[in-house]
């Protein structure tokens, strides 16, 4: 299936490994030119490099810490630079620490609003011009946990429900602009991230996935892959009429009727 992406410029965060470089390599596939960022400077560049070769697509890549205030308008000026346009935004980075909530001290939490609401708030402001030229959409990762909480995940819960609030009343503000505003909440995700999960608490990592497994009802872990098809058909025109969505990606695994 065409999704009719060819030529349209996305930016993807945390595009070096995991979810984020999973997306922007389903882009690529589309023929969508990609403007990538990450902390990591080797990693990114391999990255850029892969996508290139691999897909055939004009790939921009820069170093950027979405932490940072003036990193988000920076990102965003890099990839109308290189290309005129902006059509998809894709806010993506790592998560705050895992422990129990009474454990973190206000520098955590700061940190943590920073990491999950503010850069998406800050990189929203700098590239919502470009989008209005011609309408697009934004798309944010956050996880299962900001919509069915998980004990030890704090952090994220509370910032990643304040993502949600933010981007539901985006959407219905960007509506008439042809902006559809949408949150993807990934369960159980074969990432490093998850890897953390095995090994927390000092349980065998076999045993802990094992037992993650058969809590999902469709008896695996996600890929990386089952994430990137959902956001490229969101961000694709097959996809504008879905807007102001909150969507687990779970299988199965979020028990709520909403």
């Amino acid at each position: 299936m065409d999704l009719n992406l060819r030529d349209k410029v996305a930016i993807v965060g945390g595009a070096s490994m995991g979810i984020g470089l999973g997306i922007a390599s389903r882009l690529a596939a589309e023929g969508t030119r990609l403007m990538i960022f990450a902390r990591r400077e080797p990693a990114l560049k391999e990255a850029a490099e892969g996508l290139q070769r691999q897909h055939g697509v004009a790939v921009e890549w820069c170093t950027a810490d979405i932490r940072d205030r003036d990193d988000s308008s920076r990102i965003v000026q890099r990839a109308v630079e290189r290309f005129g346009r902006l059509d998809i935004l894709v806010n993506n980075d790592g998560a705050p620490p895992l422990g129990d909530i009474e454990s973190f001290d206000d520098t955590a939490w700061q940190k943590a609003v920073e990491q999950n609401l503010f850069s998406v708030i800050r990189m929203v402001r700098a590239a919502l011009p470009h989008l209005k030229a011609q309408g697009g959409s934004i798309l944010n990762i956050s996880a299962i946990s900001a919509i069915q909480p998980i004990a030890g995940f704090g952090l994220s819960v509370a910032t990643w429900s304040g993502l949600i609030g933010y981007a539901k009343t985006l959407s219905l503000e960007l509506a008439r602009h042809r902006i559809n505003v949408n949150t993807i909440c990934p369960g159980y995700i074969d990432t490093t991230r998850l890897q953390k999960v095995f090994a927390a608490g000092g349980q065998d990592p076999l045993a802990m996935r094992k037992k993650l497994e058969d809590e999902v009802p469709m008896g695996r872990i996600g890929s990386v892959e089952d994430i990137a098809n959902m956001v490229a058909l969101l961000v694709s025109p097959a996809g504008a009429y879905v807007t102001g969505c909150s969507i687990p990606i779970d299988g199965g695994l979020f028990r709520g009727l909403r």
